[in-house]
């Protein structure tokens, strides 16, 4: 069973086509956002080079969590209850996230 993600590049409003299977993007230059966490942890693991580490799981959240902030912010000109919705999050939890990061 071929099994594809779709992708939509909201900057060019162009659609991308991944297969698990093979590992390739129809563009090259795009790249799922699960690809670059993992390649990303891939190079973390390497560089640490059997050196012991904690809480990846809070940093791996931290860097993923304060640029989408960020970004969800700007993209709702910082409209809490705009972002809240996108984010599927309350409002709540998002200030206490923007305070979290110094984004508010």
């Amino acid at each position: 069973m071929n099994r594809y993600i779709r992708t939509v590049d909201i900057k060019e409003n162009t659609n991308t086509s991944f297969t698990p299977n093979n590992g390739t993007l129809d563009t090259p230059q795009q790249q799922t956002l699960r690809d670059s966490v993992q390649s990303s942890l891939g190079h973390y693991f390497k560089q640490l080079d059997g050196q012991p580490t904690t809480d990846v799981y809070q940093m791996v959240l931290a860097e993923v969590e304060a640029p989408l902030f960020e970004t969800v912010m700007a993209y709702t000109k910082d409209n809490q209850t705009k972002a809240s919705e996108l984010l599927g999050l309350n409002r709540g939890t998002l200030r206490k996230k923007l305070k979290q990061y110094g984004l508010l």
